[in-house]
Order: C-alpha cells, then structure tokens, then sequence
C-alpha cells in the first residue's frame, strides 16, 4: 500500500553522508529484487545498534499465548525485549549511527511489522547523527539485556507465540548450526 497522508521512515546506519539509497538485492540474497528498506517509528529500536551487532528482539502480540506472557514478560515494563552478546556492549556504547527520515510516499508496506521497500532510489529529507545508543533504546521503551550468548534464547524464542527477529545472528557466538535453526531463516 502506497500511503496518501505521508509518516517518516528511517533507515539507520554507521555511515554519515548517503545521500541517495539505490535499490539492491540483500547480501544474502542476491537473486532477490532490489530494493530499497526502511522502518517505521514503532520498529525503529530494532536497530539502534552497530550494523553487525546480533540481536533477539521480542515482543508480545495479540495471539501470544498466556504462558508465553507469563515466561518473558512478567516481569518486563517494557514494550520490547532486545537481547545481545556482552562482547558487543563496547561497540554499542561507542558506535555513532546515523538516522535517516524519508516520507513514506516513496514506499510500499511489506506487512512485516514496520518493514517498508521502495524500488526507486530515493533520497533522505534528513540525516540525524545518534549517539549514546543505550540511552536512545531505554527511551524507546526497550529492555535491554546483555547475555554472554544468545544461542539459548535464539533457540527459545523460535518456538513461542510472540513476535521475535533474530537480527545478524550469523554473529553470534555459537549460532552456526544451532540446533532448532529453521533451515534458510534469514539472518
């Protein structure tokens, strides 16, 4: 759906000065059409973190099940759970991300949670340096946690009623051949 009344997108990365995003095939799959990503506000904190940084990120839907609830969020105030390894935490307290807005008239809703592609190049309306990473995601409603591996929560969340996104998990320690990897997940 191309959007009438338009919302700003983003699209964070370590670089400073891209000044047109050309559409290309993800790394990992290069058959795949170009295209250009961006995400909305509400999925945003997903990626307050160095590009290669593996991350779990979990949330709750409507359709998660009470003891799904009851596991991972009893005790959580947060909206959103994103895990990563404790060797990343330098990098993310010393990493500077750049936050580019574009109008969502330039994309397309791929109906997964905040995903947005365009086809065409497109060019950011600003770019807004972010540091202190750590203070943006505790602002966005995030509980963070730092976890020597993310392999056993990886695994967990696979099979739960919640929403998760395991993010740069060919990074983590240990995930390569983790038992209960679904063959071709896209990492």
């Amino acid at each position: 759906l191309f959007f009438s009344t338009p919302m700003n997108l983003f699209h964070y990365s370590e670089e400073p000065n891209i000044a047109r995003f050309v559409p290309r095939a993800p790394l990992a799959h290069p058959d795949a059409e170009p295209l250009v990503y961006a995400i909305d506000a509400e999925h945003s904190p997903l990626y307050y973190f160095p590009r290669d940084c593996p991350r779990v990120c979990l949330w709750l839907l409507p359709t998660t099940t009470p003891e799904d609830r009851e596991r991972y969020f009893t005790h959580v105030s947060a909206s959103k759970i994103i895990a990563i390894e404790s060797g990343w935490l330098p990098r993310l307290q010393n990493t500077t991300l750049y936050r580019y807005t574009f109008d969502s008239r330039e994309f397309v809703a791929t109906g997964d949670h905040g995903v947005y592609v365009s086809c065409l190049t497109v060019s950011p309306l600003r770019i807004e340096p972010m540091d202190n990473l750590l203070e943006h995601l505790a602002n966005a409603d995030v509980e963070i946690r730092i976890t020597p591996s993310l392999v056993p929560l990886g695994r967990a969340v696979i099979e739960t009623t919640l929403h998760f996104s395991l993010i740069r998990m060919r990074n983590a320690q240990g995930w390569e051949g983790a038992k209960g990897t679904p063959v071709g997940y896209p990492q």
